[in-house]
């Protein structure tokens, strides 16, 4: 028994909730072996005693017979606080940790493929028609697509005074990406912890401003940057994306069970690419019929918006104008996502 056979062991232990273990998300903190005893130190943040509970129960399950009994193991774990919860200096319950934004609601999937970004870009450009002061910023550091959705691609952004990264503007709304740092073919290859200290970055060394609302994109599934994410600012909500097929439901099923183990409330379901419809009205359910529907009925939350499959999205995103800009009683799709933004429990600051 050695050190490296406990963390090796440890590698095993999931945190609740996500697709990664507790060594690599940097929870363990010190392994120690005294007098024959195993003696683990770990540091978590968490407002459900569930997450601490269960993540004991499954470090004894693989340490144990490692270490010859439960008698053998010694854990210690520090819970704390999230960012923004009571009791945490500058924390206020409910409340955004990142000075002059309002509210933090963040769009996430379970997958990659059912049009997350652009649910994210269309989801921002309502809420700022509706007359609010919006931000969105683009945490899928392996696959940006905000700069080029904005048509922002060539921007580059600058600094303040106070070295904080000055967001680019375009329709309205303050963007931070990482397609503001790289070009079009320029890969990110980053391990997880220096990808954790860029999405740390992206939420706090932003000159965000006042805002009524940070739309966060993240990055589609359960791994670090989403737990970097919600250990760094006060989450007020989650937009979850899905198509109506089943395949996509799982993992959306995935993504709200992650929330759920971090206290973010569902603030409701996108049902994405619900349906083709043709010149003469017929309506083609190439992903099935209903399935988002289904889900946000199952789960008590509300069905935000069903937005069609249509070209014209395609085509105002590769021309950095989304398509949420179009008149909504002109455009079914734009009229879908101005809903969407209707039913967030947002409220409008004073300019």
């Amino acid at each position: 028994m050695t050190e490296e056979s406990i963390r090796s062991a440890l590698a095993g232990v999931k945190y609740p909730g996500f697709s990664r273990d507790i060594v690599s998300f940097g929870l363990v903190k010190k392994v120690a072996i005294e007098d024959g005893t195993v003696a683990i130190s770990l540091q978590i943040q968490t407002r459900d005693p569930k997450v601490p509970e269960t993540i004991s129960r499954d470090c004894h399950e693989v340490l144990d017979p490692l270490a010859g009994g439960p008698d053998k193991v010694r854990l210690d774990i520090d819970i704390q606080d999230p960012p923004g919860a009571p009791n945490t200096p500058g924390g206020v319950a409910g409340k955004s940790s990142i000075p002059g934004v309002k509210k933090i609601i963040a769009v996430a999937s379970g997958k990659g493929g059912v049009g997350k970004s652009t649910v994210a870009a269309n989801l921002a450009v309502a809420l700022a028609q509706d007359g609010l002061r919006v931000g969105l910023c683009d945490c899928d550091l392996y696959g940006p697509s905000i700069a080029h959705m904005f048509g922002a691609s060539d921007h580059q952004p600058t600094a303040d005074a106070a070295e904080n990264i000055i967001p680019i503007e375009a329709h309205g709304i303050k963007l931070m990406s990482m397609g503001f740092l790289l070009g079009d073919s320029s890969p990110v290859i980053v391990r997880g912890p220096l990808a954790n200290r860029y999405t740390q970055q992206f939420l706090r060394q932003v000159a965000w401003g006042d805002l009524d609302v940070l739309v966060l994109d993240l990055p589609p599934g359960t791994g670090d940057i989403q737990l970097t994410i919600v250990q760094t600012v006060a989450l007020d909500g989650a937009v979850i994306v899905t198509t109506p097929q089943e395949v996509a439901l799982i993992d959306a099923r995935k993504a709200i069970t992650m929330f759920a183990k971090v206290n973010v409330p569902i603030t409701g379901i996108i049902e994405n690419m619900s349906w083709f419809e043709c010149e003469h009205g017929t309506r083609y359910h190439l992903f099935g019929d209903g399935g988002g529907r289904q889900e946000a009925e199952r789960l008590h939350v509300p069905l935000l918006a069903q937005v069609p499959l249509d070209p014209e999205t395609r085509v105002r995103a590769d021309e950095g104008a989304p398509v949420a800009l179009l008149d909504p009683g002109k455009s079914a799709i734009s009229a879908a996502f101005r809903q969407a933004a209707s039913r967030l429990p947002l409220e409008a600051g004073v300019h």
